[in-house]
């Protein structure tokens, strides 16, 4: 698959992550969290930019809300602006 996409789909997961952790929803939080680092195994890592790569190896089971919307907004910048 293609990185746009899967970024694209890893930054979304990470908005989600970001909310259930605000919301208390442990079961949303964790759902979304597996769906990030399964995203994360799926990338051509040679293709993408190192602040990505550095912002990627930042994320892992125990994120903070606050970083993971971060993290979402800098990833979906990214995408948007390698059109």
């Amino acid at each position: 698959m293609n990185n746009k996409y899967i970024l694209e789909s890893l930054a979304s997961d990470l908005k989600r992550v970001a909310l259930g952790i605000h919301r208390g929803s442990h079961a949303m939080v964790e759902r979304f969290l597996t769906e990030v680092l399964k995203r994360h195994d799926e990338l051509e890592m040679d293709s993408i930019h190192p602040y990505i790569k550095n912002i990627l190896a930042k994320i892992n089971k125990n994120i903070r809300a606050d970083d993971a919307l971060m993290y979402s907004t800098l990833i979906q910048n990214y995408t948007q602006h390698k059109r």
